[in-house]
């Protein structure tokens, strides 16, 4: 080892607090980038090997009632590679613990095994051929129901009550985020998925030798476009309502933006944390070499070059971070291992392709040691330069003169301590506000952990408490007459029932277009209503068309501007919509017409597709189970259900991701206040000494140094809160997408303690620093450097 490399080892034992504080926000850095990347390659590979193994389909299609043979027409339609036709039905199951559930059948064929969309069984087996009276269980409801092969179920599908045993547990590439109507978040309690031979649901369902699904593989080469447009031809004499790509597929679609969300991750949280760091290496290595110019001048009188020394702090640096981000490496496999389990067990995927990929690690190490490299190359710059004869002499004292501030500061009634404090962080404002950013930063983080928080919570109260007010929500196996209206308002515990009506179209606008579902609404009403973010209700207009904001920036329109919706149900007209309001909701892209309107475009009079229900306090099971029976209702759903299931999901998810960010920011923070308390020490111990002889006491004295580092949090916090809100902007617009955008919502709790565990974590440090001001040695600090 040379001579320099001993040094380098010395100065770092010297310096072992400094580093290990940088060396932990390098770790964090490190961590976040393995983590998320790693994480977000295992959850890509993992699905791509699901659904070919599964065979996934690549296009999906629903129709009302087509007869069987239709499915050879599609097969026959150029591009399309297999066909596989379906009935997908909703129903209700009695558990054998007196609750219902809500759920969607799926046929299986009598004959042979899926060929398309193939399950993966976790237990039991599959229907035998011919065989009649069984069901397969999604997974995740079978365990959250403690249901497996041999059970027994009570299931009410279009009305008619049937027994099922279940002879099977399993798995679905189409199911991995399984949703019942109007959720946001898979509840395995009370929906699940169930696969039944496709005799007895077409039977159940009124289906017999027909169909009312389709799925299809597309052939190598084919132009999806053209072939979705031939599909929906093709089912258009039977009530299709449109083909879609499997992009387009609901579950596919969630699963995707979680990914997307991932990358954004990945690139917002390391660049935190390596700026910092790349700040704090900046001021220590300045320090170091400020402190040791009477060793450069002496190394460099004795032969050594300005390369050589470069070189030396170029690895005293290099030590810190290679153990930075080794550590971070090591924690970030370990983290990525098991948030890839998490949102593989989330996903009920089967399986988990999970590998250390050593190109991930490179690229974070490169990054880290491109930041250590950007922070330090003044400093070590500057000590490369510093010729020998001028290194040996002392440094000269900084040439200050008197300030604005420092006159204010001279006024009788400012203690001399606090002129002290004041006058040292005026004298070097870049330091000291590089400072207060860095603590900034840690506010930053916390306020952003805490603001996806409270912007759930938020978007649940105005869908569930201000837009959607209904206790129940009913849905029709097709669209019913003003007769279903009465009967359901005539049900005991129904005090108001409300129509609305939905339909699949396609909005378009010049060359954008996008695919979605029209909703028809009275105005007036009271239970569905439009409201934007902040909770301003938007009324429903008697001719024009009130579009989600979202959809109104895919489709470059605004208010007054016309949109063309071809309805792809009933006669399917094509209308001119002129666009009366835009509002800011979150879920989903919604336009919205009057019903009135829109039964008008459709001419068959007036129709709904649902209702929503105010019921009288309790009576919620009641209703549920009458309408449940009815062969006209395909699904009821009760509000408070809804959004308990959605607030577990919600505080289960959240609170490790909270946890988690909390823990990074609390390194955030920690490392700079450190970093700040010892320089501060280090550059103002011969000041706390001189105090300390002329009389003051070590507490006296610490106070002053107490005194900066708290004049750094106070700035920091005004900071760290703008900070947060533009980062919580940020990723707000990263992680949105036409399936839900989360508002930017910041709760006083949150302010409070995102400022309350940064201003603990500082009171640690600031106690600590009283020990470094009571260990002074009083004679070798005042010894004179000549």
């Amino acid at each position: 080892m040379s001579a320099l490399d001993h040094k380098a080892w010395h100065d770092l034992g010297r310096m072992r607090g400094q580093a290990v504080a940088v060396g932990a926000l390098i770790a964090s850095a490190m961590a976040v980038w393995v983590t998320t990347v790693l994480t977000e390659r295992a959850m890509l590979r993992t699905r791509d090997a699901y659904y070919a193994r599964q065979r996934f389909a690549d296009a999906f299609a629903s129709v009302r009632r087509a007869p069987e043979p239709v499915g050879a027409r599609l097969a026959a339609v150029a591009g399309v590679a297999e066909v596989e036709t379906r009935v997908i039905w909703p129903g209700r199951l009695d558990l054998p613990d007196a609750r219902r559930a809500r759920a969607t059948f799926v046929s299986l064929p009598d004959r042979a095994a899926p060929r398309l969309n193939v399950l993966a069984l976790r237990a039991g087996r599959l229907p035998l051929p011919g065989e009649r009276g069984v069901a397969v269980l999604t997974e995740g409801f079978a365990v959250a129901n403690r249901l497996g092969p041999g059970d027994d179920l009570a299931a009410v599908l279009n009305g008619r009550r049937t027994r099922l045993r279940v002879v099977g547990v399993a798995l679905s590439p189409e199911y991995v985020y399984a949703v019942g109507p109007g959720m946001l978040f898979p509840d395995d309690r009370s929906f699940g998925v169930v696969w039944a031979p496709r005799t007895d649901l077409a039977e159940a369902a009124g289906l017999d030798g027909a169909f009312n699904a389709v799925a299809l593989r597309l052939g190598p080469g084919a132009a999806e476009p053209d072939v979705l447009a031939a599909v929906d031809r093709v089912l258009e004499p039977w009530g299709g309502v449109g083909a879609h790509a499997r992009r387009d597929q609901a579950s596919h679609r969630y699963l995707s933006d979680e990914l997307t969300q991932l990358r954004a991750l990945a690139l917002v949280m390391p660049a935190i944390f390596l700026g910092v760091a790349a700040f704090l290496l900046s001021v220590i290595v300045s320090r170091l070499v400020a402190q040791q110019r009477p060793q450069v001048g002496m190394l460099k009188a004795l032969g050594y070059s300005d390369l050589a020394l470069a070189i030396h702090y170029a690895k005293l640096v290099g030590v810190v971070v290679a153990a930075g981000a080794a550590a971070g490496a090591a924690g970030g496999a370990l983290l990525g291992r098991g948030l890839a389990r998490m949102y593989a067990e989330f996903y009920r995927f089967p399986f988990l392709v999970y590998a250390d990929a050593p190109a991930v690690v490179a690229s974070g190490a490169a990054l880290c040691a491109l930041a250590a490299l950007v922070g330090v190359a003044a400093a070590v710059a500057r000590a490369a330069r510093l010729p020998p004869a001028e290194a040996m002499r002392p440094e000269p004292p900084p040439a200050f003169r008197a300030t604005r501030l420092d006159r204010l500061l001279a006024q009788p009634g400012v203690p001399p301590a606090w002129r002290m404090v004041l006058r040292n962080l005026s004298r070097r404002p870049v330091r000291a506000g590089l400072s207060a950013l860095g603590v900034a930063c840690g506010i930053a983080v916390i306020v952003l952990a805490g603001a996806m928080q409270d912007a759930l919570h938020h978007l649940l109260g105005v869908q569930f408490r201000e837009a959607r007010r209904e206790d129940a929500i009913v849905v029709f196996t097709e669209a019913v007459g003003a007769d279903a209206l009465a009967e359901l308002r005539a049900l005991p515990g129904v005090r108001a029932a409300e129509p609305f009506r939905g339909v699949p179209a396609t909005l378009r606008s010049g060359p954008r277009s996008h695919r979605t579902e029209i909703a028809g609404l009275d105005p007036g009403a009271r239970l569905w209503r439009l409201v934007d973010a902040s909770g301003r209700e938007v009324p429903v207009p008697p001719a024009g068309v009130v579009l989600s904001s979202q959809l109104a920036r895919m489709l470059a329109v605004g208010p007054g501007d016309t949109v063309l919706a071809e309805v792809h149900e009933g006669r399917r007209p094509v209308l001119a919509l002129p666009v009366a309001a835009l509002v800011d909701d979150f879920v989903g892209v919604s336009a919205t017409l009057s019903r009135a309107r829109l039964d008008a475009a459709l001419g068959d009079g007036p129709r709904a597709s649902g209702a929503l229900l105010a019921l009288a306090t309790g009576a919620g099971p009641q209703v549920e189970a009458r309408l449940a029976e009815r062969p006209r209702v395909a699904a009821v759903t009760l509000g408070d259900e809804l959004r308990r299931s959605m607030e577990t999901v919600i505080g289960r998810f959240m609170g490790g991701v909270v946890a988690v960010l909390a823990g990074f920011a609390l390194v955030l923070a920690g490392g700079v206040i450190y970093n700040a308390a010892r320089v501060a020490h280090a550059e103002r111990q011969r000041e706390l000494a001189t105090l300390q002889v002329l009389g003051f006491t070590p507490g006296e004295a610490w106070r002053i140094l107490a005194g900066e580092l708290a004049v750094l949090v106070l700035l920091a916090i005004p900071a760290g809160c703008a900070l947060g809100l533009g980062l919580a902007t940020l990723t707000s617009r990263l992680v949105s997408s036409d399936l839900f955008r989360l508002p930017v919502v910041i709760s006083p709790g949150t302010w409070a303690r995102a400022v309350g565990v940064v201003c603990a974590a500082s009171g640690l440090l600031v106690a600590l620093a009283r020990r470094w001001v009571g260990k002074v040695d009083l004679v070798e600090v005042l010894k004179a450097r000549e």
